[in-house]
């Protein structure tokens, strides 16, 4: 099974959830690329089996040039059969704003025809202990329903 891990990261904090993504997923025996998104088209996804979009929401929900122009790559892709997960971090002062681009990826990626495998996983800005725990759950679970197996 291969998985295509796309982030943006302005702090650093995305970056670090890919890393610690990745390294759960190849320890789960999935083979794993990753790319910031700045360097990747969302037609790389057509080569995977299992679609991760990590991001960040600048202030208010806004989407930043690179973001929004992946974004609106994903849109016109058929994902039919494939399988994805989203996450990314935020900052909870910013409230009903919090996290948002990583539910409008979610989105598009359902709008696209892909399968969710699990729930987006969301981190208040730099990933703590209990976070690290959360993302190595998740490609823990991830990899298990790629492969069949029951949880």
């Amino acid at each position: 099974m291969k998985a295509k891990i796309v982030f943006a990261s302005m702090t650093g904090n995305d970056e670090d959830m890919a890393e610690i993504l990745e390294e759960g997923l190849l320890d789960q025996g999935l083979e794993v690329d990753s790319s910031d998104v700045s360097f990747t088209d969302a037609s790389d996804y057509l080569d995977s089996d299992l679609c991760v979009f990590i991001t960040y929401t600048y202030g208010e929900g806004a989407m930043t040039d690179e973001i929004a122009d992946f974004y609106d790559q994903l849109k016109e892709l058929d994902l039919t059969g494939k399988s994805f997960a989203v996450m990314g971090s935020g900052d909870k002062t910013y409230k009903e704003h919090y996290c948002e681009n990583v539910f409008d990826f979610e989105k598009a990626f359902l709008a696209c025809g892909a399968k969710e495998l699990i729930p987006p996983l969301t981190v208040e800005n730099a990933p703590d202990d209990d976070d690290i725990a959360r993302i190595d759950q998740a490609a823990e679970e991830l990899a298990d329903k790629l492969n069949g197996r029951r949880l």
